[in-house]
C-alpha cells in the first residue's frame, strides 16, 4: 500500500507535529507512507503548488480534506480505503482554504467533522484516523468498539 500526504505548511505546534509524525510512522507498518510539506502562502500560490504535486499522482486516488466533503464513520472510512487498489493521496490545504482546482481534482472530498479545525489539527486527525483505519482493516486492536 502506498500513501502520500500533501500538506500546506509546517506544524507550528510542536506537540501536534510530533503526534502527527508518530501516527505517520505507525502507518508505515501497513505500507509506504510519504509526507510532503509545501510552503504556506496565499490560496492561489498554494493551489498551484498543490496541483504541481498532484500532477505526479495521475493514477492515484485523491482525497481532499474540505469542510463540504463527505463524512465517514471510522468503519466506513476503513472500508473505503480497503476498497482502493492504487496509491492514495491525502491533501490538506492551508489556513485560508483550497483553490477550486484542487477540489476539482479530488476523487473524493472528505470532511473530518462538521466542526472547523486548524490545518495543524486536521493534519493530526488525518494521520490518527488513517492509522486507525489501517489497523482496523488489519484486525488490530487500536480501534475499540
Amino acid at each position: 500500500m502506498l500513501i502520500k500526504i500533501i500538506v500546506v505548511g509546517k506544524p507550528k505546534d510542536k506537540v501536534l507535529g510530533a503526534k502527527s509524525a508518530e501516527f505517520v510512522s505507525r502507518c508505515g507498518a501497513y505500507g509506504k507512507v510519504e509526507c510532503v510539506e509545501l510552503p504556506d502562502s496565499d490560496v492561489v500560490k498554494e493551489g498551484k503548488a498543490l496541483m504541481r504535486e498532484l500532477e505526479k499522482e495521475r493514477n492515484s486516488f485523491v482525497f481532499v480534506l474540505s469542510e463540504e466533503g463527505k463524512l465517514f464513520s471510522t468503519a466506513a472510512f476503513a472500508e473505503k480505503i480497503a476498497s482502493i487498489d492504487c496509491k492514495m493521496v491525502f491533501v490538506i490545504g492551508g489556513p485560508f482554504g483550497l483553490a477550486p482546482e484542487v477540489k476539482e481534482r479530488a476523487d473524493l472530498l472528505w470532511s473530518l467533522s462538521p466542526l472547523t479545525f486548524t490545518h495543524e489539527m486536521a493534519r493530526f486527525l488525518l494521520c490518527e484516523q488513517l492509522y486507525r483505519a489501517l489497523n482496523f482493516n488489519a484486525g488490530g486492536s487500536y480501534h475499540h468498539i
